[in-house]
């Protein structure tokens, strides 16, 4: 259909009809723009595009919501990036895919840290590195998580992801402080 972007519905990239809410209206080209923001950066605009839709929304939907400044082909990398991280859901409409979002922003934080942990041999040294940098806060806020899982013995923090969704079949991941308590890497 003319004036249709691949994958999008008709009207897309005009009046927008749904609030009209903006994520990022930046001068400049899609190209020098995707050149300055980071990779979560735009990860992180389209999630809160998608988290304002009134429901499941296309990728031409969302580059209009960012401003149109991002190359429809860029929209649609990003939206497959944080579909394989599960940050987001998409099924067929037509033949689109329509996206929703299945995490959010902390969501996403979450699932880039697991995978950074997933990457390393030695996750007893990450965790304890991890751990000792906290502040006091973080700390005795990761304390009590950990406390109020144990208590209800159900495991939802080590058995879940950050988005809610089963980890890999290899199994949950030790919870921090379980196998070294943050109180040892402190040197209390």
């Amino acid at each position: 259909m003319p004036g249709v972007p691949a994958g999008g519905t008709p009207g897309a990239t005009g009046g927008d009809g749904m609030g009209g809410k903006s994520f990022g209206n930046f001068g400049g080209s899609g190209r020098e723009r995707a050149r300055r923001r980071g990779q979560g950066q735009l990860e992180s605009q389209v999630l809160a595009a998608l988290h304002h839709a009134p429901g499941p929304a296309t990728a031409a939907w969302v580059q209009d919501r960012l401003g149109g400044d991002l190359a429809y082909t860029t929209v649609m990398t990003i939206l497959s990036r944080l579909h394989a991280k599960q940050a987001v859901t998409r099924e067929r409409s037509g033949r689109a895919y329509v996206w929703t979002p299945a995490a959010d922003e902390a969501g996403l934080a979450a699932l880039r840290m697991r995978r950074v942990l997933d990457g390393e041999p030695d996750r007893d040294a990450v965790l304890t590195s991890f751990v000792s940098a906290l502040s006091h806060h973080d700390e005795q806020l990761l304390r009590a998580l950990l406390d109020r899982d144990a208590a209800d013995g159900t495991g939802t923090l080590g058995a879940r992801g950050s988005a809610g969704t089963p980890t890999p079949a290899d199994g949950p991941a030790p919870a921090p402080g379980r196998q070294h308590r943050p109180d040892e890497a402190h040197g209390a």
